[in-house]
Formats: C-alpha cells, structure tokens, sequence
C-alpha cells in the first residue's frame, strides 16, 4: 500500500536526483523510492542474521558432495543432500 507523504530537500539536491531519475527513465517517485529499498531494504532480518552467523562460524552446515544430485533434489521437491 503507497502512503502520500511531504519531504523537504535541498534545491540542488533535488535536482541532480530529478536529473539521475530521468537518465535511469525513471518517475522521481519511483527513484526515490528505488534508493530507499536499496539502502533500507536490504538490512537482513533476525533469521538471515543468525544463517550468516552460522555460515561464518561453520555451525549447522551440511557438505555437498555432489553438486547435480543436490541439485536435482532441490527441483523434484525432494531435498536429498
């Protein structure tokens, strides 16, 4: 759901945004937007926090010995590792 909302900008600012918002064939809104996703939007949640701790520290993981079977286990459903 899109809310309305009023934001002050610096003039200059302003318009080297507008100008990068048109050279990417994009609304102003819809730039905006896009560097606000990109920035906020990719702060992992507490879940994706915790895989990339594991990750790190070797905790929890599974070795795959052959690529293709994992593979195709993936993508008939059945998760054969």
């Amino acid at each position: 759901m899109k809310v309305q909302t009023a934001f002050r900008f610096d003039k200059d600012l302003l318009e080297l945004v507008k100008e990068k918002a048109k050279a990417e064939k994009r609304s102003l809104n819809n730039y905006i937007e896009y560097l606000l996703y990109r920035e906020v939007g990719n702060i992992p949640n507490a879940e994706t926090q915790q895989a990339i701790y594991e990750a790190h520290n070797d905790i929890n993981l599974t070795k795959i010995e052959d690529f293709n079977k994992w593979r195709d286990s993936l993508l008939s459903g059945e998760f054969d590792v």
